[in-house]
């Protein structure tokens, strides 16, 4: 269910590499938060307003049914709409104002991929939404957030490197 939307004015997309600079650097500042020690999971940017991150379910996020606890889809879910919405925005760092999240199906183990689209937004704030899929390719999880531009520099934080 892929979206057409008019990225914002002034969006990471100035220039292909710059744009794929920014992206590589919002990879490194997934990767460098230390809650993400805390999963198997990876940051693909896929492109201007995707994002995708890669993880596995297993039984140390299973709650005492023995399934998935709805923390893991929260995380992921919220993270992959927030990193699809902050492709967009090359100078500040986003903050999650609201997600509302809907659970269609539990997962007991095995690969996932949460998937975020931008839906719109063009200066303060974004709205982007993301869904969870399993190895199967079932959706088992959706939700939709709300992003708040802050004061807080990209630049300024130590996982946002910018190599090139």
């Amino acid at each position: 269910m892929p979206r057409i939307a008019t990225p914002p004015d002034g969006s990471a997309s100035a220039g292909a590499s710059g744009a794929a600079l920014h992206y590589r650097a919002l990879e490194s500042l997934y990767a460098s938060a230390p809650v993400n020690a805390l999963f198997e999971s990876r940051l693909e940017v896929v492109g201007e307003g995707h994002a995708r991150i890669h993880f596995t379910v297993d039984e140390r996020v299973f709650h005492a049914a023995g399934a998935a606890h709805g923390t893991i889809y929260f995380k992921m879910l919220d993270d992959a709409a927030f990193y699809a919405a902050n492709s967009l925005v090359s100078d500040r760092f986003l903050l999650t104002t609201a997600f509302n999240l809907h659970f269609t199906a539990p997962v007991r183990s095995g690969k996932v991929i949460a998937e975020g689209r931008w839906i719109s937004g063009k200066r303060r704030v974004f709205i982007a939404e993301a869904h969870l899929t399993d190895e199967t390719g079932e959706e088992i999880g959706r939700g939709t957030g709300t992003f708040l531009r802050s004061h807080i520099a990209l630049s300024g934080l130590p996982g946002y490197r910018i190599e090139g």
